[in-house]
């Protein structure tokens, strides 16, 4: 949320650790904490029954979509400690444009709740919401890349056609819908990976909150800058196209922003990083003409190294130029053809 206070992350620990939390008709309790970032909290939760003197009432209600029950009964619970009205629309926009999307490689939002909170001291949150997700203790592609990077291991080259594969699906999906929606910060750390026994993993993009219509008209400077400053804060910069570094004042944005994102997520497939990571320890602004330029730098890979053709397919992704830029569906052919070219 981009706010701070004091002591805040006590309170919170001496207020819901171990606790249980109703998100509507459901109970959980709090098995542990997975993560947390800002003002937003990840946990392991696991459904509880719910007391009632007649057996048939005890049963947790059922969600919308019965795919979703979890065969042990665990989830991943966000909690969002919100402070004001903006904060609150934002959540109240992520959770409408999660509920747009429906495909075996985007995270659904199972359940959600947003309640009033009487604040117990000046300048402290007035609503909490509760976000109710599958939950994939494989942790993401990020922590996975960054673990076996450090070991000097490498997904082989079917693995990583296989994730890649995955993601082009969960994005088809966003991009085919009317109107098209663009994911506008596909990264690694926003990937989940779960490893199955004689399959390739298991991918699923998250963390819609940055999601928006994908088709927009730039008519002035002022929008281009509009366009820019908004980027800066919602597209991570080692993965934010060229065109929304530098917009021109005459431009059709479209959903090959996130094209130019799946190409770096498909570097960092490979080799655990973005393309343009490096920049980052180069003078100031090094990394904005990388990127307007598309200045790959292919790091040290596996042995024997992943094949050339697969190096040519990240060049196609990453060209600056948007309107020369494949789509999706272009995509999904390249890279059937080189699962069946590559698969053992």
């Amino acid at each position: 949320m981009g706010c701070s206070f004091s002591g805040l992350n006590a309170l919170y620990d001496a207020t819901n650790s171990g606790k249980d939390v109703w998100i509507n008709e459901n109970r959980y309790r709090i098995i542990r904490q997975l993560g947390e970032g800002g003002f937003a909290y990840v946990y392991l939760v696991k459904m509880l029954p719910i007391a009632s003197p007649h057996p048939s009432s005890a049963a947790p209600k059922k969600f919308k979509d019965p795919s979703h029950v979890s065969d042990d009964g665990t989830y991943a619970m966000k909690k969002i400690l919100i402070q004001n009205s903006d904060q609150l629309e934002v959540v109240r926009e992520e959770i409408r444009v999660s509920s747009l999307f429906s495909h075996p490689n985007l995270l659904p939002l199972i359940d959600h709740a947003i309640i009033s909170i009487k604040p117990v001291q000046e300048g402290s949150w007035k609503h909490e919401a509760y976000l109710l997700f599958p939950v994939h203790l494989d942790g993401t592609l990020l922590d996975n890349a960054t673990a076996m990077k450090a070991k000097k291991e490498f997904f082989s080259t079917p693995d990583v056609l296989h994730i890649f594969r995955q993601l082009c699906a969960g994005l088809k999906h966003m991009h085919s819908l009317d109107p098209p929606y663009v994911h506008n910060d596909v990264k690694p750390g926003n990937v989940l990976i779960t490893y199955r026994k004689g399959q390739p993993p298991l991918a699923i993009l998250m963390d819609f909150g940055s999601a928006r219509p994908a088709r927009k008209q730039i008519r002035s400077h002022s929008e281009a800058l509009q366009l820019q400053e908004w980027a800066s804060e919602h597209c991570s910069a080692p993965f934010r196209a060229p065109e929304l570094w530098d917009c021109p004042s005459h431009a059709d944005i479209d959903e090959r922003t996130d094209i130019w994102s799946l190409g770096c997520t498909l570097f960092g497939i490979m080799y655990g990083v973005s393309p343009f990571e490096y920049a980052l320890e180069e003078p100031e602004g090094s990394q904005q003409l990388a990127i307007a330029n598309a200045q790959i730098k292919w790091p040290a890979g596996p042995n024997p190294p992943y094949p050339d053709t697969l190096h040519k397919f990240v060049t196609w992704l990453l060209q600056p130029q948007a309107t020369v830029r494949p789509r999706i569906d272009d995509i999904i052919i390249h890279v059937d053809k080189l699962i069946s070219k590559f698969s053992p």
